[in-house]
C-alpha cells in the first residue's frame, strides 16, 4: 500500500477501448483532479512506465491492469515489471489487477504477488474506483 498524500494519474491498461473510456468516465464522476492514461496491452504499459519511445509523461500512481490481452497480458506485464522497472518506481506504484474472470487461482496468484495491491472484478464502476482510491491513498479526497 502506497498510502500517497495524492493520487495524481491513473493508466489504465486494457485492450477493449471501450473499457478503458468507460474506467476514465467513472474515475471523471469522481471530481478528482487527476491525469488519466490508457495503454492497450502489457508492453504499452510497461513502455509508459519505463518512459520509452514518448515524451516524458508523469508516472502513474495507480495502474488498473486487465489480466486478459493480446501481446502481454497481465501476468506477463507483472514479470516483466518485476525485472525491469526501478525500485525507487514500483514504490510509487499500486497495481490493481481487474478481471471478467472469477478464476479463484488468479485470485490466489494476485494475493501472492507483492507489486499487486488489490483485485478487481469487472464490471467496474465509480463506486468501485472510489473504493480502491480510498483504500491504497490514504489522504485521497473524495
Amino acid at each position: 500500500m502506497n498510502n500517497l498524500e495524492r493520487l495524481n494519474t491513473i493508466l489504465l491498461v486494457d485492450d477493449d477501448d471501450a473499457s478503458n473510456f468507460l474506467h476514465s468516465i467513472f474515475i471523471n464522476k469522481l471530481d478528482m483532479d487527476v491525469n488519466i492514461n490508457s495503454a492497450l496491452n502489457g508492453q504499452e504499459a510497461l513502455d509508459f512506465i519505463l518512459g520509452k519511445g514518448q515524451e516524458k509523461l508523469e508516472l502513474p500512481c495507480m495502474v488498473m491492469l486487465d489480466l486478459r490481452m493480446p501481446v502481454m497480458d497481465g501476468w506477463q506485464f507483472m514479470k516483466s515489471y518485476e525485472d525491469m522497472v526501478p525500485k525507487k518506481l514500483k514504490d510509487q506504484i499500486t497495481i490493481v489487477l481487474v478481471t471478467i474472470s472469477d478464476n479463484q487461482d488468479d485470485k490466489e496468484r494476485a494475493n501472492t504477488n507483492k507489486y499487486v495491491a488489490d483485485y478487481a472484478q469487472k464490471p467496474l464502476s465509480d463506486e468501485t474506483f472510489k473504493a480502491l482510491i480510498q483504500k491504497h491513498f490514504s489522504l485521497a479526497a473524495i
